[in-house]
């Protein structure tokens, strides 16, 4: 049988039209951006387009657009970058962060910061008036995802940005799994810096995007040319960052049918989950959610041991992030959510696509029920 892929948080493929559109900057099209020559400068109108793209997308000016590696360097270089430069010592992170963040805060700790852990509800949605009870004058940064990688639960980012700016700290979202999947207006949302990565929405690996308000105030994170403003050195992926601003026009143009299509898939899928195997436990917001995401955990089943039934009948899925595989720690995105550390290690992630189709969603929630059955009869 044909494996079926339900893994699109950690990756997506690169659709066929940003790769045609990728090619020539691997050829006829080498040049390096900053190079004064023809060559170079091709290249430079290259990225110059593709800045203009993400910022139209964004609602945002060019100007305000950084490009990164990718999501992690994006999520590092808002954290660390705006506290630093803010002169303020303390800020405040939500506990179902992604590791990127959680971590960057940490090394800012390490340096004298202080930390606050903004808490969630059961459903891993922001608790409003906790968070607000966190903020003071020396507040230099709130910074709260817009979708949980995770559990895919939606953050109300407008009542978050409005607190945040309220006692005069700035606001960062990673919309990293957001992008593509729900409609995303810098102007809208309020906030003051917002994180991209290419792969998440059909795009190349290896590029990533920050947004930072005109204004805001943030210090370089890699140190070693002039490129991006001065603030972030190093030759930029030409054919990627092209490739991210082609990817990234495609799911906004194309989000209402892609979204509709992904979630008549997804809503499938819990069904027959739901209906069939007891013991079930569905995570995240019923409703709030991104339209791909489907959370379990499955009772007296390892998540560790499901996924690796699943990978042998044909099904590719995960416990959690991507860079967290492997890792023997339980969710912290499921313990922030009040579960216990025995349910935290029983999460499964299944995530879903633009060319996931219904049967294969119902097919995979057979071979679920199936795994799920034969693991509990041992």
């Amino acid at each position: 049988m044909k494996e079926i892929y339900l893994d699109h948080a950690a990756t997506t493929p690169v659709d066929g039209r940003v790769l045609e559109k990728m090619l020539p900057y691997f050829g006829e099209r080498f040049g390096n951006p900053h190079s004064p020559h023809a060559f170079g400068r091709r290249a430079a109108a290259a990225i110059d387009a593709a800045r203009d793209e993400i910022a139209s997308l964004l609602g945002a000016r060019s100007s305000e657009i950084y490009f990164t590696s990718g999501g992690t360097e994006a999520d590092n270089w808002a954290v660390r970058g705006s506290v630093r430069a803010s002169g303020k010592k303390h800020f405040v992170v939500g506990a179902t962060e992604h590791h990127a963040v959680l971590e960057a805060a940490e090394l800012l700790k390490g340096e004298g910061c202080e930390l606050s852990l903004a808490p969630v509800d059961e459903y891993g949605a922001a608790d409003l008036a906790a968070l607000q009870g966190l903020l003071h004058k020396d507040t230099a940064l709130v910074a709260v995802m817009a979708a949980n990688n995770e559990v895919g639960t939606v953050q109300p980012l407008k009542e978050i940005a409005a607190a945040a700016h309220g006692c005069g700290a700035l606001f960062f979202t990673d919309a990293v799994q957001a992008a593509g999947a729900l409609e995303l207006n810098v102007n809208e949302i309020g906030c003051d810096l917002l994180s991209l990565s290419s792969h998440k929405f059909y795009g190349p690996k290896g590029a990533g995007a920050l947004y930072v308000r005109a204004g805001t105030p943030l210090a370089k994170l890699i140190a070693g040319g002039q490129q991006e403003r001065g603030l972030r050195g190093g030759t930029l992926n030409v054919p990627a960052i092209v490739g991210m601003a082609e990817a990234f026009r495609l799911a906004c143009k194309e989000r209402q049918e892609r979204t509709s299509h992904i979630r008549a898939a997804r809503d499938a899928f819990v069904q027959e989950i739901l209906q069939t195997i007891p013991g079930v436990r569905y995570n995240g917001h019923p409703q709030q959610r991104l339209p791909g995401n489907a959370h379990f955990t499955f009772e007296g089943v390892a998540g560790d041991a499901l996924l690796a039934a699943l990978d042998l009948a044909g099904v590719a899925a995960s416990g959690g992030a991507a860079c967290s595989s492997g890792s023997p720690e339980p969710s912290h995105v499921l313990l922030a959510m009040g579960r216990t550390e025995q349910e935290a290690r029983a999460g499964v992630r299944f995530t879903f696509g633009k060319n996931t189709s219904e049967e294969e969603a119902l097919r995979a929630a057979q071979i679920v029920r199936n795994c799920v059955l034969r693991l509990r009869s041992r």
